[in-house]
């Protein structure tokens, strides 16, 4: 009983227990077995959008585009546009706690464990 009392305490002080707080940190709220594709901060301010992100957008009918708040939104507007013009969800990040170098995340509702989700400057 005391067991149940102090977890009662514990989640009305510091909210509910997150699976894989850091991952969510890192990956802008969702967990990188979900991502389909990550853009770092630099390669979301390039001036163009890249390209395989509508496709991958289409493909995956249940995706989410998670962009990092801390980017000005002048930057993000081409993502938040190419998202609204696919029905796609966003959400614009800026509650993490922990600095990332993440820009965008494209996440699944599930789980997929792809093997590569970031894109080298090369392919950009």
């Amino acid at each position: 009983m005391a067991d149940n009392i102090d977890d009662y305490l514990e989640r009305g002080i510091y909210g509910a227990k997150e699976i894989k707080s850091d991952e969510r940190q890192v990956f802008l709220s969702t967990i990188r077995e979900r991502v389909i594709i990550a853009l770092t901060d630099g390669q979301v301010m390039k001036s163009i959008v890249y390209e395989p992100i509508k496709k991958l957008m289409k493909q995956y009918s249940d995706c989410h585009l998670f962009l990092d708040g801390d980017i000005s939104y002048s930057y993000l507007s081409k993502y938040v546009k190419l998202a609204n013009s696919l029905n796609v969800p966003f959400t614009i990040v800026d509650n993490v706690q922990k600095k990332t170098n993440i820009g965008l995340v494209l996440a699944s509702k599930h789980a997929i464990n792809k093997d590569e989700v970031f894109v080298s400057n090369e392919q950009f």
